[in-house]
């Protein structure tokens, strides 16, 4: 079974701290290739707790769109999961180069354990089993930050966009994305705060136009504001099937 598993959606600082939501990242397992995206704090205790279990043993990779702590807490309590405290060699982590230099974000030694990094840059294809994960560009987040698309055989064109400053090219840069899913922080926009707010992330989707699109890593103003329900209402703006994420969530497909 090919499927989503939305171990957290806390955005931003608050909800992560209070833990208002889990701030665990997302479970992808596809055509039997299973990777974590954005592992912040708590992802180990999310995925040991969720019901039915998932296979801790067999996770092929670790995505990391960016450095900050919401999205990275965990990675090398995952890095350790996924090589079985480190004596499987194993696995595949892809992350930004800042990620790793000056003042890393993942460990010296838990990097011994990996079989390979790759680096990620811009607009670069990257090959984990049987999928493909293609970078957008750098998202305009102060940090090098990178959502993607995910390529495989038989199965819809997979987004992510991480968190970002709306600018018009990545409209382009998720074009053609069957299921988008968005991080959307705000309910209203707050300058010189480098997150979308719900309008922007409304008008990338009007624009893309997937087929589903999944709003989530929600801050404060859109708990407050009880984003689950206005799905109809985004629905009928945009016409595109809109659902906002909550922790646990699994999206088939």
């Amino acid at each position: 079974m090919n499927y989503i598993k939305f171990l957290g959606t806390a955005g931003a600082r608050f909800v992560m701290i209070k833990q208002v939501r889990a701030s665990a990242g997302i479970w992808f397992s596809i055509n039997e290739t299973n990777f974590i995206v954005d592992p912040g704090p708590g992802t180990i205790v999310r995925i040991n707790k969720t019901r039915p279990k998932l296979p801790l043993d067999k996770i092929n990779a670790i995505y990391l769109s960016h450095r900050h702590l919401d999205h990275s807490g965990d990675v090398n309590v995952m890095i350790e999961v996924m090589t079985e405290g480190g004596f499987k060699k194993r696995g595949i982590l892809l992350c930004p180069e800042d990620a790793l230099k000056d003042d890393p974000v993942v460990f010296q030694y838990t990097r011994k354990f990996l079989d390979k990094i790759e680096i990620l840059k811009p607009n670069t294809r990257y090959k984990v089993n049987n999928i493909e994960i293609e970078t957008g560009i750098n998202q305009n987040h102060g940090c090098e930050t990178y959502g993607f698309k995910i390529y495989s055989e038989k199965i819809p064109i997979i987004g992510y966009i991480p968190d970002t400053q709306y600018f018009s090219q990545i409209i382009d840069s998720y074009k053609n994305t069957d299921i988008l899913i968005i991080s959307v922080v705000f309910y209203e926009k707050r300058d010189g705060i480098l997150h979308l707010c719900l309008s922007e992330a409304l008008n990338i989707i009007s624009a893309i136009r997937p087929k589903k699109a999944i709003l989530t890593h929600f801050g404060t103003s859109m708990l407050k504001n009880k984003i689950w329900e206005k799905q109809e209402e985004i629905k009928e703006k945009t016409g595109v099937d809109v659902i906002a994420a909550y922790d646990g969530m699994i999206v088939n497909f």
